[in-house]
């Protein structure tokens, strides 16, 4: 078979899709609102990166199988405090309620006059289930998450001025949802 270049290479980005977009390539999987970009928390691989079942996927407000971690800063309006809130949706590891406790809250957030930055973090698989006594492990918890959530607040303390944010003034708003999937 005789292949050109641009179809090969199609062929090869498509293959590699789901592990992960170019740098100042928009992610796959959910996408903020226009105006706002994702940007991504690591260069290259993530920390103890792990597969996840298959590509990221976004339905019913909610994101499941996320590869790699993002975040996307939400600036206020006119009024700007110079408070920042790095904002983590739940969603019981097995997915994020993104809009529920992620661009809703990053609404309200700018409303008041903060920049809200939401995280789209690493969560472990689906099903994720605690205490199962199904893994080697039992009781341990994702460090994936908690490493997204450490970087972010280390990137929006490095672009504090930048963003027009007080690094003294960051704050954290995480919320914790057993299933996502099951609100309507």
């Amino acid at each position: 078979m005789n292949f050109s270049r641009p179809v090969l290479l199609a062929g090869l980005l498509a293959a590699l899709g789901h592990q992960g977009a170019v740098l100042g390539e928009e992610p796959a999987g959910w996408q903020p609102s226009p105006g706002h970009s994702q940007i991504p928390i690591w260069q290259g691989v993530a920390p103890d990166m792990q597969a996840v079942p298959g590509p990221e996927t976004s339905a019913e407000g909610g994101v499941a199988n996320v590869p790699r971690p993002t975040m996307t800063v939400y600036s206020p309006g006119a009024k700007n405090t110079g408070a920042a809130v790095v904002v983590i949706p739940g969603g019981g590891f097995a997915g994020l309620a993104i809009d529920l406790e992620g661009t809703e809250a990053c609404d309200w957030l700018t409303s008041k006059g903060i920049t809200c930055v939401l995280l789209k973090y690493r969560v472990p698989s689906t099903p994720y289930v605690w205490q199962c006594k199904c893994r080697p492990h039992n009781r341990s918890i994702s460090t994936q998450s908690l490493e997204d959530a450490q970087r972010t607040l280390r990137l929006v303390r490095s672009h504090a001025e930048q963003w027009r944010i007080d690094s003294h003034k960051i704050g954290v708003l995480g919320f914790r949802q057993g299933d996502i999937w099951s609100r309507n």
